[in-house]
Order: structure tokens, then sequence, then C-alpha cells
């Protein structure tokens, strides 16, 4: 399947940041080991200066992109996101805002008491460029609502990409497995989306990695390991014959196995990531240089290539690899993942 849709002689990767400018939420999520309830003090708000700054390295570094994502924070205003977004554009314009969660749009239209549509329109006119799959989880009732309260449903969190879709808009989608979800649940959740797209053709990726379970009220929970994420990711690849790009999940998985789901599906590396809090506040820490990754992609034989938010090319010359494809492919699925237990 990913060679029959993507047959060209590159894989691709994107350098970004993920900024997460509040870890003050209203929802109770017992996976998650970031957020902080609106009285705790370690909450927090960036301010706009600390932002800006962010952002400065993040295009110093050669980023072209923010991924802007945070609590459900219960004060700030849809006016208070609208001119967030404007001062980002204002200071920095040709930096693309993939920005705000479902659960996170939802969650405004709650607080602005305005419809869905209204907000994403007005989101839009402010600056915002794309939308992230976050919050997604499993996209089944029983599953959220065993593992959150206060958090948006199955319905909503699609109708919110949805809406943007029928905007023009374009967004990824995500999952998080290997927790309280049944296979079939897995099966319910790549099929909703798979819906969607049918519908609007607006999911530009998926993106699906294992639960990570320190510092949560779930850590009794042990975490799949690399041949089951593997497996997951190259059934998502099937069944989702719509999407045209998975990403893999390095992210959460190191280096090798990133790696190694270029061959289990994923034709993209994913970001460089230049900060990330989310993941690691539950105890899993992977870096990646600019080097690192493209070298991942090399030594399989693909060319490495730099491309936006929208899976756009960057115009840099490539490098051609050095290596057999064929034969360096062939060495990697010896790698000892496969020994490895769930």
């Amino acid at each position: 399947m990913t060679r029959r849709l993507h047959p060209e002689p590159y894989r691709t990767y994107n350098i970004d940041r993920n900024i997460n400018y509040t870890n003050i939420c209203t929802a109770v999520c017992d996976f998650c080991a970031f957020y902080r309830g609106p009285k705790h003090p370690e909450g927090y708000v960036l301010d706009r200066d600390v932002i800006l700054r962010k952002i400065e390295e993040t295009v110093a570094l050669g980023g072209d992109q923010i991924l802007m994502q945070g609590g459900l924070h219960p004060t700030l205003t849809l006016e208070w996101y609208e001119e967030l977004l404007r001062d980002i554009k204002a200071h920095f314009p040709a930096v693309n805002i993939h920005g705000f969660s479902p659960p996170e749009i939802h969650h405004f239209t709650k607080v602005s008491k305005r419809p869905l549509r209204e907000v994403l329109e007005r989101l839009a006119q402010a600056g915002l460029g794309s939308l992230p799959g976050g919050g997604g989880e499993i996209l089944v009732d029983r599953v959220r609502g065993a593992m959150t309260r206060g958090k948006v449903m199955t319905d909503d969190w699609l109708e919110v990409h949805r809406q943007w879709h029928l905007l023009g808009g374009r967004s990824t989608a995500t999952m998080m497995f290997g927790h309280i979800e049944t296979l079939a649940e897995r099966i319910e959740h790549l099929d909703r989306l798979r819906q969607v797209q049918d519908e609007t053709g607006g999911f530009t990726a998926f993106i699906c990695w294992s639960f990570q379970p320190d510092n949560t009220e779930m850590d009794d929970i042990p975490p799949s390991g690399p041949f089951e994420y593997l497996k997951t990711q190259a059934v998502a690849r099937l069944y989702l014959d719509n999407f045209p790009n998975i990403q893999s999940s390095w992210v959460t998985q190191g280096r090798e196995i990133g790696q190694l789901a270029l061959l289990f599906g994923a034709n993209d590396m994913g970001s460089l990531m230049i900060e990330e809090n989310v993941v690691s506040a539950a105890g899993t820490v992977h870096h990646l240089t600019l080097d690192e990754m493209k070298s991942a992609i090399s030594e399989l034989g693909w060319i490495p290539r730099r491309r936006n938010v929208f899976y756009e090319l960057f115009e840099d010359e490539p490098v051609a690899p050095a290596v057999d494809p064929e034969r360096s492919r062939a060495r990697a699925v010896q790698l000892p993942v496969a020994t490895t237990s769930p």
C-alpha cells in the first residue's frame, strides 16, 4: 500500500516546535501526566513574549511551523486566542500555526457560547493555518468515558475536523492505543476517521502511538512494545487507504523503531520536534538531531526531503542515497524488534 501511494524515491520530514501555551485543564484524563487543575500551583500560561521568543528560536533553526496546543483553560476567552494568533502572524507571517486540538476547539465554543463554525472561521481569520489531531485517543465513547471526564466525545471530536475541512482547512488525525481499548475498538477508531475522510478529504496524515503510562493514573497498565506499535501502524496503513500520509512516531518509540516504521506503512518521519512536553511528562524522552533524522531515512535507501504541514516539498537540493535501497531495507528488517514482546 505504501509503495502504491508513494513510489517516489524519497521520504519526508519537517521542522517544527510544540509550544504548550498552558497546562491548566478542566478535563480530568487518567492517561495524562501533563495537565494541572485550575488551582494547581504548577499550572501556567506562557507570557506572550515567551511564546514569540520560542517561535523566533524555531525560525532560527529552520522551522516553518509551530504546533500550538494546551489544556482546556477555564477563563481564556476566544478573543485571547484571536489576539495570540494575530500577534504571531504579525511577527512571523511565514510561520504556519498548526494549532488547537479538537478538544480545545470544542472547549472554545463552550467558553465563548459561539457555534463551532463561527469559532473556526474567527480563528482562521486571525491566522490559524491547520488543525492537529490531538485528543483523539480512541474514538469510541466507551473508552473515552472510562478514561476522561469533561472532555469532548467522539462525534464532536470528528465534527471539529469535518467543519474545518468544509471551510477549506486541512488537519491531521491521531490514535493513542494500548490501554483499555479492545482490538475491535481500534478498528472502530480507524473506521470513523475513514468515513470523515471519504466525506471531506481534509486529513493530510495519520499518526498513531502507544500509550505512555509513567506518571499517570493508569501506570499499572504495561506499555505496548515495538512489535505492537509496528503492527498497529501497518494495519492503519492498510485500512486508511484514503489517507495520503502516515507519520512515524519516533518521539514515543525512539530512533530505531521510528526508522523501522518506514517499512511498516509510514512514508514520513514526522517532525524534528524542537520542543515536546506532553509525552516527556509521561517519562518518555527521545531526541533526534536533524542529521540523525535524515540519516534514518537515507540508511534505508530513500532521499530525505523536507516538507511543510501540507506535504509540499521544500526546494532544498536533495542528496542521493549512497546505498542500494533494496539491500538496505532488507538489512533493516533483520533488526531484533520482532522478537520484542508487546
